[in-house]
């Protein structure tokens, strides 16, 4: 296993994190067993990393238990994220941590995250509340040891958010399609920059690049290389940027947890050859052929003034199409922030001003295409799911 340096703390992390949003399942429940089969066999591996979240169903307290049973607490860095949804006032952090600390029987956390920090407002609005003066506390206790925060929104908001806090590491979705999608290439440059360690989410676009990409884009990866399977040249391309701390797979079976394992046992920065990122290059180009909206995320038609998160929007349509809409719609609903508390960026905000056709270079038919998008991905039965959602979390 590799590791790289937490560039706070200095925290030798494995470059392979174990997500543990998708444990394996039987019928509806997790599978206990198979579960902590694979958890003992990552850790003996050297995966130290293991990120979960309140919101995980019951994923905090399987992962505390095995821990627990296994005597594995101290052998790894444990990482879980306040739900931000579900704080109203002050007290709300105490009684959510408190038990977040009981389902994973442990008295101290060593990574905390704002659990999808997605835009300044919401961030204000949590520090009118107290937030700063509760992590001073639990980080003085020791309760904390590093803080830091997920993020689903648009670039800006980003840079303006790691400038807010003294963060010391955030997480972000990001992959080889997903270059300047939210913080993308640049937030994670920037991240880095300030100190700040990133760990990666979504690596395999929810197992996308793993068995959904076209045909041409794996006959094009097999040219160069057809030892590799799409799952290594998703990692692979990854990994190979030192400004990458770690990786998270949700691995529920043991074979992609043995071929993860093999291929962070060698993976280190600046190991691609040119021949290697030409491959890329060319999937990439194969992928984006297949879009039905020609966006390139370049960000020059926003910011938009009604707050419409243009480029995400257009990149969930897209997935939805060339990976389907299971994917497409949760990407869709996290991007554009519809369950935020206070702000949302969805396509059905834009007021048609047209100012964003104005400024993008592609020549793109903005407005007319954000209708395609709320006629596909805001339907009459996502809108009744979505109150369904926000009177949950109330």
């Amino acid at each position: 296993m590799q590791y790289r340096a937490d560039l706070k703390s200095g925290n030798k992390l494995s470059i392979l994190g174990f997500g543990c949003m998708r444990f394996p399942k039987s019928l509806t429940k997790t599978d206990i067993a198979k579960t902590e089969q694979l958890i003992i066999k990552a850790v003996q591996e050297g995966v130290n990393y293991f990120d979960t979240a309140y919101i995980y169903g019951e994923s905090e307290s399987v992962l505390g238990s095995i821990l627990k049973k296994n005597n594995l607490r101290k052998d790894i860095f444990l990482a879980t994220k306040l739900p931000l949804s579900k704080c109203k006032s002050y007290d709300d952090f105490d009684a959510l941590f408190k038990t977040q600390l009981e389902r994973l029987h442990t008295d101290y956390l060593d990574y905390y995250l704002m659990h999808n920090l997605s835009d300044m407002a919401l961030w204000e609005k949590l520090c009118s509340m107290g937030i700063e003066k509760w992590i001073a506390e639990k980080k003085a206790s020791g309760q904390i040891k590093h803080i830091g925060f997920s993020f689903h929104g648009i670039h800006s908001e980003f840079l303006k958010i790691l400038d807010a806090y003294d963060w010391e590491f955030c997480q972000i979705q990001y992959n080889y399609i997903n270059i300047n999608y939210q913080a993308g290439m640049a937030g994670l440059k920037k991240a880095a920059e300030k100190g700040i360690s990133v760990v990666v989410m979504e690596p395999l676009l929810g197992g996308k690049l793993a068995t959904g990409l076209p045909k041409k884009a794996v006959a094009r990866f097999n040219v160069e290389n057809a030892s590799l399977s799409p799952v290594a040249w998703a990692l692979r391309w990854l990994w190979d940027q030192k400004e990458v701390s770690v990786v998270l797979s949700g691995m529920n079976e043991m074979s992609q947890l043995d071929e993860n394992i093999g291929l962070a046992k060698d993976a280190v920065p600046d190991m691609l050859t040119k021949a290697e990122n030409d491959a890329y290059e060319a999937v990439i180009k194969i992928i984006n052929a297949t879009y039905k909206i020609p966006c390139t995320g370049c960000n020059y038609c926003m910011p938009c003034p009604y707050k419409v998160n243009i480029p995400d929007c257009f990149s969930a349509y897209n997935v939805s199409y060339t990976t389907g809409m299971a994917s497409g719609l949760p990407l869709y609903l996290t991007s554009v922030g519809i369950l935020n508390p206070v702000n949302n960026f969805a396509a059905s905000q834009c007021k048609k001003c047209g100012l964003c056709e104005k400024n993008c270079p592609q020549n793109i038919p903005i407005v007319a295409s954000l209708e395609k998008v709320v006629k596909r991905l805001e339907p009459f039965w996502v809108k009744i799911l979505i109150k369904i959602m926000l009177r949950s979390m109330r």
